[in-house]
Parts: structure tokens; sequence; C-alpha cells
């Protein structure tokens, strides 16, 4: 098989190919660093590459397979794994000035857990400094383009991992998602990015290993490759006081199996957070959704008004700026203006301000868990704007209405993040200027599969294609 074939395949496929053995590890791993050649100079996507130990580790790969030893769910599968997320042996800057030339002893446990699925890890995706911002630029290594259109922005702050997937560099990545970081990337490249249940995917290191906004989680071009490798992610772990087991066998097995909706109750919400949608996308996104009865599911229109939320998202969100920054207070003038104003917001806050912010976090909780009981999903639009220009730090109105910050337009997102429910962009169609649009699936706590599935429903009859600069 050809190279541009190889790296055009899903992960899911490359899996069984070489499980049957008709493709070698090597093969593949060859194909998407030939496919990295010839784009990634175009995006800048992929920030350090390993090549040589990818390519050692392909061959180990074809050894296993060549003995009969037990294999993987992900053996021989290339991924790429965020610049926040420690790997061993591997340069992780974490997109800031201080780190550059920093070089992780030990693997971060999600990491690990990929490796030991069989996944080989081809280098490190780009992000803004230190995950902070919904734009993926940064002082090491400079802004990353989209796919689409290189001279708009791949969002962030998982932005290097959603344009690589969308480039056919990569078949896999490896992402975070705080106030958006996996979701929003995955809607402007037109792929599939999950955030996850507090808990389900271990996160350590961490400096707030308590934290349950911040989680981890999959990123792929379609759902059931993100199932598959949400799969590799989860599960319990002594190193992660949240960590907890799925209550599910397989979410890749609950996505493949699904072939209608019915019984599914799905509310269609066109603005959750108050700040307008663009009406290209709103219209895409209303259509998708409620294309989805044709499918057997129960579609209405809902409302759902979280807009009083969004303060009490930016107060926590600058106390654990604080927190996970609390080793480089005295380096503040040596951080990006972006990261040092989030971080000199939270130092400014006072006792009473969490409190009011965790008092609105728990009235948006119980809306939620009350929607819940009417609706098994919620669906709204995930980015409220299409992709704009790298070199502009965000976009500053909606359909002529000014924001009021620069991580306001992610609202729709963060909300999601402020109740620490699991969320999922996918591909709902493309606009009139063919830029990617991203439909926001969001469920009730450990509801993965079920948002997946219904993803697979989407993006089956709204298929994007590949990116102008796909390899």
């Amino acid at each position: 098989m050809n190279d541009v074939v190889l790296n055009r395949l899903p992960a899911r496929e490359l899996a069984h190919l070489v499980r049957a053995k008709r493709v070698s590890p090597i093969e593949i791993v060859n194909a998407h660093l030939a496919a990295i050649e010839r784009v990634n100079p175009q995006v800048n996507a992929i920030v350090t590459l390993v090549a040589e130990q990818a390519l050692a580790i392909a061959r180990s790969a074809e050894s296993a397979v060549t003995r009969g030893e037990a294999l993987g769910a992900l053996h021989g599968v290339p991924i790429g794994i965020k610049d926040t997320t420690p790997t061993a042996g591997i340069r992780t800057t974490w997109g800031s000035p201080l780190l550059a030339d920093h070089v992780p002893q030990e693997d971060a446990e999600v990491v690990a857990r990929l490796k030991r699925a069989g996944a080989i890890v081809i280098g490190k995706t780009n992000t803004p400094e230190f995950a902070a911002g919904a734009n993926t630029v940064n002082r090491v290594f400079g802004a990353t383009g989209n796919p689409w259109a290189p001279r708009l922005t791949a969002g962030g702050s998982t932005g290097g991992g959603a344009a690589a997937l969308a480039a056919a560099m990569i078949p896999l990545a490896e992402g975070t998602d705080f106030g958006g970081s996996l979701r929003v990337p995955a809607a402007l490249c037109g792929v599939v990015g999950l955030r996850t249940t507090a808990g389900l995917v271990p996160k350590f290191p961490a400096q707030l290993p308590w934290h349950d906004m911040s989680v981890a989680g999959p990123m792929a071009r379609d759902a059931e490759d993100c199932a598959l490798l949400l799969d590799a992610m989860i599960g319990l772990s002594a190193k992660s006081p949240l960590s907890c087991a799925p209550p599910w066998e397989s979410a890749q097995a609950v996505v493949r199996a699904t072939e209608d909706l019915r019984g599914l109750r799905v509310a269609y919400v066109a603005d959750i957070a108050g700040i307008g949608v663009d009406t290209e996308i709103e219209g895409i996104c209303r259509g998708a959704a409620f294309a989805l009865a044709a499918h057997g599911a129960s579609v209405e229109e809902a409302t759902l008004d979280l807009a009083d939320g969004r303060d009490s998202f930016m107060v926590l969100r600058g106390a654990a700026m604080v927190g996970n920054h609390l080793e480089r207070l005295d380096k503040l003038d040596q951080l990006g203006a972006n990261l040092a104003g989030n971080i000199k917001f939270g130092m400014d806050l006072q006792a009473l301000d969490l409190a009011r912010a965790e008092h609105k976090r728990a009235e948006i909780w119980h809306r939620f868990r009350t929607f819940f009981e009417r609706y098994d999903l919620m669906l709204t639009a995930c980015s409220p704007v299409l992709p704009f220009p790298v070199e502009n730090n965000y976009p500053t109105e909606i359909n002529g209405r000014r924001l009021e910050n620069y991580v306001d337009w992610i609202g729709p997102t963060f909300l999601v993040s402020l109740a620490a429910l699991p969320g999922v962009s996918v591909p709902a169609g493309l606009t009139r200027s063919r830029l990617p649009v991203g439909l926001q699936i969001v469920g009730p706590r450990y509801s993965e599969p079920r948002i997946l599935a219904c993803a697979k429903m989407v993006e089956r009859d709204h298929p994007v294609g590949w990116a102008p600069l796909a390899a």
C-alpha cells in the first residue's frame, strides 16, 4: 500500500492491517513522516519530531508482530502528543521560552497508557504558552495555521493536534481541555475532539490533581477512532486522586454497534452562552441536529441560558492559573501577555469572589442536571465564529456585537467545563467559504459512548472531506 493511502486510513484500520500482517508498523510510520515532511512547513502543527525514535519503536513493533506476541489496540499506530503533556526523552516545552529545552525523564500517565496500547509517539503538537488561549501561537515555535486555510487559526489550545489530524499527518492526537481546548480546535479544523468526564483519563503529573475542569482526552478524524483512543486512555490510577473506572466495557464497541438513535431524546439549543452565534454556523448546526430525527432520535429545540456562569468561570480559571503557576510568580515578566494577565487576575481575587463563583457553578450544574432529566443529549454550536486570521489574538465581535474579553468567544465550551461535563465537537458541515463547522454534543457525566455514537451519525450525514492541505 502506498504512503498516501496509509496516512489517510483510520487508526482502527491501520491497527487491523498490522494485526493481519498486511502492513508493517515501519511502513505506517514512514508514510506519516512523509506526510509531515510535505505539509508541516505550511501549518506548523508538529513542533518536535522524533522520526528516528518512532522508526526504532516501529521496528520493535514489527518484531512483536512477527513473534506472535499479544498486541495492544493501537499497535503500530502513530500519535501526536500535545506539547504540554510530558514525554520521557522527548522535548516538552509547554510553548514557553522558560522550558524551551526541557526534556522530561518520565512519561505522563496518559502517554504511558498509550504506549502500552502499542501507539507510537511520532512528535509533539503545538500549543499556546502553557495552553492558555484558544489560538495556537507561542514565542518558541510561532503560530499553527489551519489546513483548510493556513492564514487562519487552527484554534487552541490543542491546535497543533487538530491541524495535524486534518492535514493527514497523524491519525490520532492526545490533548487537554479546560475551557474548550480539545473541542474548539476540532471545530475549526473539521475533526473530532472529546472533553472527558473528570477522572476517566488519569492526570499525572498535575499541579492541581483535584481540579475537575481541566481534563485530558482524545482527538481523531472520526467518532469511532476517537472512541478507540478513549478506551486506551481511561481507567483507575493510583497516581491520580480523581481517577475512576468507566461504567462501560468499550466505548468503541458502543459506537461501532450503533446504527440508529431510536429512543434518544435530543435538545438543540441555539446559544447557551448569550454571546450570539454566527448566522451561517447556527444554521448548519441547527440543520445537523434536526437531521438526527431521520435516525430515530426525538429532536426538540430547547432553551438553556447559562450566560450568568461566564464570570464564574473566569474567576475559577484565574484561581487555577495561580495554582498551576505558583512556582513561576516571580517570572511573570518572562511569560506572554495572555498568560501573565490571567495569573495577575487570579492573584487579585478574594475569598468572597471564589465563594460566589462556586455558588454560581453549583447553580449551573443543577440547571444541567435538571435539563438532562428531560433530555439525553444537548446539541449546540461549538465555536460561535469561523476561523479568524491567525495573527489576531481572538475575535472581537459576533454578528456585530463586541465581546467582553479574549476568551468570551469560547463561552459555549467553557460553560460545559464549568459543570465538569463531557462533550464532543464533531464536523457538521462546511460553510459557503469551505470552512468546517463543529457541532457540540454534551451529555451527563460518563455518557461518552452515547455522545460519540450520536457524533457518528452527524459525521455520516454531513461528511466534510479532506482539508485542502491534507497530505
